[in-house]
């Protein structure tokens, strides 16, 4: 029962992360202090951070590139070297290991417009290209391309819901 509670709230809180307490308990169907502790919990083991998903052409972006690569060698020493370098890249918001498309490794980045993405794609080559065997990019243009479903974490709660 309480790992269902953990659930809802969670699923509540995903769908609107402004809620106070008091209404999320009224809405759950909890006490405001159940609420309260639970939600201390989750932010505890569950919530990574609270944020917005932005309309990025407001802040003045129209590209989110995509980037997939395979190294040489996937060695400890060049994940690190991968990590301080992403950390030092404001337009990358994503970088990880995985698996697919002839990848190992994928980067999602936003960009201004395509020369702002070139500039860009020249540093990336210039770190990264004596560790590269391949990499391919998809480019996404926000205002040109058609959004068949917009990002967003909401659709977690018909997910879960559906598998329970």
């Amino acid at each position: 029962m309480k790992q269902e509670k953990l659930f809802k709230l969670l699923l509540a809180l995903i769908k609107n992360s402004k809620r106070s307490d008091r209404d999320l308990a009224k809405a759950l169907g909890f006490s405001q202090p159940t609420v309260t502790r639970r939600r201390k919990v989750l932010e505890k083991e569950a919530i990574k951070q609270y944020t917005i998903i932005p309309n990025l052409s407001y802040l003045g972006f129209d590209m989110v590139v995509f980037t997939f690569f395979r190294s040489k060698e996937l060695v400890h020493p060049l994940w690190e070297k991968g990590k301080k370098w992403a950390a030092k890249q404001p337009n990358v918001v994503f970088v990880s290991t995985g698996q697919g498309m002839d990848a190992d490794a994928i980067m999602v980045s936003v960009h201004k417009d395509y020369a702002n993405f070139v500039k860009f794609y020249h540093v990336f080559r210039r770190d990264w290209g004596e560790y590269l065997v391949d990499f391919k990019i998809f480019l996404m243009s926000i205002k040109g391309s058609v959004q068949m479903k917009p990002f967003s974490f909401n659709y977690l709660i018909d997910a879960y819901e559906k598998e329970t």
